[in-house]
């Protein structure tokens, strides 16, 4: 998320980003972090310490005066570790669906050449 200052209205930031502001604390589907008091004051979002707070990571464009706020976690974290069903060619060309391996453990390894 693109930002030109480091509060944002709670209701702009839900919008943008999934997270809403409840009296437990930043909500995303079925999870809720608790937030330090201050993070949300007169309907305005702090935003160093929402960031902190889910790590995500936020970033500074001084050239153009920006700040981008990325996904919470920083990527490190899942919220199910269920995986989608994908069905994909073999090297035969025969469709291979993942799920035909569950159960097991399996590496997933992509390639893209850009």
């Amino acid at each position: 998320m693109i930002l030109t200052s480091l509060d944002i209205d709670v209701e702009a930031l839900e919008a943008r980003t999934g997270w809403s502001m409840k009296p437990e604390g930043a909500c995303k589907g079925d999870v809720c972090v608790v937030l330090a008091e201050g993070v949300v004051t007169g309907g305005r979002v702090d935003v160093p310490r929402l960031a902190e707070r889910l790590r995500m990571p936020l970033l500074r464009d001084e050239a153009h005066g920006l700040w981008a706020l990325g996904p919470e976690s920083g990527g490190r974290a899942l919220s199910t570790a269920k995986a989608p069903d994908l069905v994909l060619p073999d090297r035969h060309g025969r469709p291979f669906a993942l799920s035909s391996l569950r159960g097991r453990k399996v590496l997933l390894v992509a390639w893209a050449s850009w």
